[in-house]
């Protein structure tokens, strides 16, 4: 079934332009298991082809981002964590992801947020603890848009030059996902060790000048 959905993704990207990219990076950045991989990479490479604005790929990308957030955001702080924790497994939110991601954003707030839009797993889950929590939601939009902008950016280029040295990855989604991840490995890497280091820096006690 799942490889049914990703072909019917696929196609999406092709005949709709931006607009496929926005719904579906709304999808991604919700609850739906959208490889945001096969949704940037090939609108990415067909803008290239002059079929869309490269330019405009990014940015209905980081739009849909935002707003597939804010819509889980605002679900998360309406049902509240007991719904959540309960019945999130129906919809691909299992009460230990929730209660990862839940812990990451009390313990890292904002930063910890954008941290996540560019980090596999837990971006997806990420607006649930930041609702519940209730973050202020303009930071929360913020740092969202920051982080998404600059996954989706990331994603297009790699795309872009990935796809334009291999075109029969057009051909299958499922190995344009495989080959992205293993492209995109070095930049979570980075991610990873920024973030590391972020951590590190705000945890250790700053010496007295005096």
């Amino acid at each position: 079934m799942l490889h049914e959905l990703v072909k019917t993704w696929f196609v999406w990207v092709e005949q709709w332009g931006v607009w496929g990219v926005f719904i579906l990076m709304a999808m991604e950045s919700s609850v739906f298991p959208v490889p945001s991989e096969i949704v940037m990479a090939p609108a990415a490479f067909w803008a290239a082809q002059g079929k869309m604005s490269f330019v405009g790929v990014i940015l209905a990308g980081t739009a849909g981002s935002l707003i597939g957030a804010l819509i889980t955001y605002y679900m998360a702080q309406f049902l509240g964590r007991p719904f959540l924790s309960r019945y999130g497994k129906y919809v691909f939110m299992p009460s230990e992801k929730i209660a990862l991601a839940e812990a990451w954003a009390r313990d890292r707030g904002l930063p910890g947020v954008f941290f996540a839009r560019l980090l596999p797993v837990i971006r997806h889950f990420i607006s649930i603890p930041a609702g519940i929590l209730k973050m202020n939601v303009v930071s929360f939009s913020l740092v969202t848009t920051l982080g998404a902008g600059l996954w989706c950016s990331v994603l297009a280029w790699f795309g872009k030059e990935v796809i334009g040295d291999h075109p029969e990855l057009l051909q299958s989604p499922e190995d344009l996902s495989h080959v992205m991840k293993a492209k995109l490995i070095w930049f979570v890497g980075a991610i990873v060790v920024l973030m590391g280091m972020y951590i590190y820096v705000n945890r250790t006690p700053r010496k007295s000048s005096t």
